[in-house]
């Protein structure tokens, strides 16, 4: 029975003496973050020419013979990972009221005096169904706005081009488009 004790015993305190053993520890950890990058070029929500209207209205002889300008103030918000062009267009050569036609080359459109925070070339355009650099080269940034004058002028309205048409609503689409450089 000693012998039994004995070897108990060294059972016992080798046990012990192995799960006592210090074990090593991690003291950092590393990991690794990625940053995954794609060009983006986006006339953002909040543009005022999404799904906006702008209105004439000709209902006096003093309408007709002056300038008629209308300010759209955020008229677009572009927000671009690469400098960009703005560029213009009509849905067609005519505002159409069923048959009866008014040019699209009766408007132009331009920056507005305040323009905005878009930076590039701005450039006044009269609306054609070709598209047109309204503003080029403009800088990269993020929710950058421009602000738009819609302007028909006197010598449009006092002309042929709308004096003598039958009374209505003339309709056109005008798309804008962001590029990137």
């Amino acid at each position: 029975m000693p012998r039994q004790f004995t070897i108990a015993s060294l059972i016992i305190v080798g046990i012990i003496l192995g799960t006592n053993k210090i074990q090593a520890q991690n003291t950092t950890a590393t990991t690794t973050a990625n940053i995954t990058l794609k060009d983006v070029i986006s006339i953002d929500a909040g543009s005022t020419a999404i799904g906006n209207t702008v209105d004439f209205n000709y209902v006096t002889a003093a309408d007709y013979n002056s300038d008629q300008t209308i300010t759209k103030a955020n008229s677009l918000k572009v927000t671009s990972t690469k400098n960009f062009n703005v560029k213009v267009k009509a849905g067609g050569a005519n505002f159409m009221n069923g048959t009866n036609l008014i040019p699209v080359n009766v408007l132009t459109i331009k920056a507005a005096t305040a323009a905005g925070t878009m930076g590039g070339t701005k450039s006044a355009v009269v609306l054609s169904a070709t598209d047109q650099t309204l503003v080029s080269n403009a800088p990269l940034g993020s929710a950058l706005t421009l602000n738009l004058d819609y302007t028909i002028p006197a010598a449009k309205s006092s002309s042929s081009d709308i004096l003598g048409k039958p009374a209505g609503t003339y309709t056109q689409t005008v798309t804008y488009t962001a590029t990137a450089l």
